[in-house]
């Protein structure tokens, strides 16, 4: 069985932890009809419109 030669001082542990909880920015793309930022494969919040076809009734 594998046993550590040496204990892992706190920075070190930390440092290699530190990868971990790093946060990704949302991913976000333009819709083609009105220009602004959507969430991919959603329909867009401005306009209503998803792959071209208007989804929700917009006033």
């Amino acid at each position: 069985m594998a046993v550590p030669k040496r204990k892992v001082s706190r920075a070190r542990r930390d440092k290699r932890r530190s990868s971990v909880w790093k946060l990704e920015a949302p991913a976000f793309s333009t819709c083609p009809q009105c220009g602004e930022l959507k969430v991919p494969h959603r329909v867009c919040a401005h306009c209503g419109f998803y792959k071209g076809v208007e989804v929700i009734k917009k006033a």
